[in-house]
């Protein structure tokens, strides 16, 4: 793993790359004016110019020199140094120099609050690479950052903390569906963490308890569901939050099949269930103290000859019915037995997120979350904490009137609604499962997934919401 320390003054740096920042303005840390004999004889601001560099956030550019560091990159920040232009930056030059053995850098010499946990955080996110399957694995990666003049290790560990959990959300997403099965990600839940004690219900135990939802997802598949129970207890606990995840491993769409097109990315329908597991593992090994219960549904969602058809009805955990009009909207009917159960628990609030409408996506883009919920201020909360973790989440309206979208002639409510309003209707059901508790949801249907590399996200499984649901907690925890 990449080792991330306290750096000497620059005179004295020798590495194989030096990583320095430049806004839009041309200006840089204080240190610029001693990098000007490294860039071949003319002036800095002449060698970029000549480039065409302009300084746009994550834009790069390098030369190579012939002193003790081979090559200097310069990194933009746009008009404005802030944390998230500098977690930015870092992971785009983290992407651009990831071979290099050892590299140092200026870009957290700046008098801004987090700027060092900023870059740290950047840029393990964006040396970030998701490779167990190729034949030649690509050997050579950066083994050690230096941060120039020094950096607080407070920081530093944190940084290490969150990137380790983003990562481990990221493989999880990224693995094939065939190498993670229900059984599978109950197994490595049961791993997390010491201080995380691990509750799994097989088949069985999910009809003894009435988790009908999940059953009905799960029953065209060869690999049954399980239900994933975590519980974190840490002594003085200050508030209860619960999380809840979906985890679709994969989704065929099951008898209301998906075109093989729309498949292609369904082994990363269990990203929120992957990311609620990653926070909680965080959390534990920040040792925050809030009781957390996690409850991730996990389930295959096949067109096998025992699948769920249109037209069934479900009895969801709790006694509540649906309508099942379309077994490709199965997401939500896992949810209602996690969130039921979660409700029951009597958490002080309930979080969760998951891959749920193609709505949202169309509303937000890929690069945003939707959140909704009952209740204003948990979701100003929500919307809080994604801010200062660098992660673009934006409130949609829970409007109650479209409720009747999704009235059934036949049960409670049925699982889909109207042409329109996809995301809404969607949330509605869910509000259906939290009773009186104070509620929030995430449908992070475009975020959890990148068609392209960007700054610190890769492409493929992005991590989304880990970082988001470790700073709700820890704003908890103040």
């Amino acid at each position: 793993m990449m080792e991330i320390v306290p750096g000497p003054p620059l005179a004295e740096v020798v590495a194989d790359v030096l990583v320095v920042p430049i806004l839009a303005d041309g200006t840089s840390t204080p240190e610029l004016t001693e990098l000007e004999t490294l860039v071949g004889g003319e002036t800095i601001g002449a060698a970029l110019d000549r480039a065409g560099f302009e300084g746009k956030v994550g834009e790069v550019v390098s030369f190579l020199t012939t002193g003790p560091v081979r090559e200097v990159v310069f990194v933009g920040l746009g008009d404005e140094v802030t944390v998230d232009t500098l977690r930015q930056a870092a992971g785009s030059a983290a992407r651009r120099v990831g071979k290099a053995a050892e590299v140092a850098t200026t870009l957290h010499r700046f008098d801004l609050d987090g700027a060092a946990e900023a870059v740290a955080l950047g840029w393990r996110l964006g040396a970030y690479r998701f490779d167990r399957y190729r034949s030649e694995p690509t050997t050579r990666r950066t083994e050690r950052l230096f941060l120039v003049g020094g950096a607080d290790g407070d920081g530093l560990a944190r940084a290490e903390v969150l990137a380790e959990a983003v990562a481990w959300a990221r493989d999880l997403v990224n693995e094939p569906a065939a190498a993670k099965s229900p059984a599978r990600m109950a197994e490595l839940a049961m791993e997390l963490h010491p201080d995380v004690a691990a509750e799994v219900y097989d088949e069985a135990a999910c009809a003894e308890e009435g988790f009908g939802g999940l059953l009905a997802v799960g029953a065209g598949s060869a690999r049954p569901p399980r239900m994933v129970v975590l519980r974190y207890r840490p002594e003085g606990a200050s508030s209860f939050v619960a999380l809840v995840g979906k985890g679709i491993v994969f989704d065929s769409g099951g008898l209301s099949l998906k075109p093989p097109q729309a498949m292609e990315a369904m082994k990363t329908d269990m990203a929120g269930a992957a990311a609620v597991l990653a926070a909680v593992r965080a959390v534990a090994r920040l040792g925050l103290p809030v009781e957390l219960l996690a409850v991730t549904p996990f389930a295959e969602n096949m067109p096998g000859g025992g699948a769920q058809r249109p037209g069934d009805v479900l009895t969801t955990y709790g006694g509540k019915t649906i309508e099942v009009l379309n077994t490709d909207a199965e997401g939500r009917l896992v949810l209602a037995d996690a969130l039921a159960y979660a409700a029951a628990a009597g958490p002080d609030v309930i979080v969760d997120l998951a891959t749920l409408t193609g709505a949202c996506k169309v509303a937000l883009g890929p690069k945003i979350a939707g959140v909704f919920g009952n209740d204003e201020a948990i979701v100003d909360e929500v919307v809080a904490a994604a801010r200062t973790a660098g992660e673009s989440v934006w409130p949609l309206p829970l409007e109650r009137s479209y409720r009747s979208m999704i009235d059934s002639t036949v049960a409670d409510m049925k699982n889909t609604g109207e042409r329109f309003g996809g995301a809404i209707t969607a949330a509605l059901l869910l509000a259906e499962f939290v009773e009186d508790r104070p509620w929030a949801h995430l449908d992070i249907a475009g975020p959890a997934r990148a068609d392209k590399a960007e700054h610190e996200v890769p492409k493929g499984g992005t991590g989304f919401g880990v970082r988001t649901l470790v700073e709700f907690v820890a704003g908890r925890a103040r």
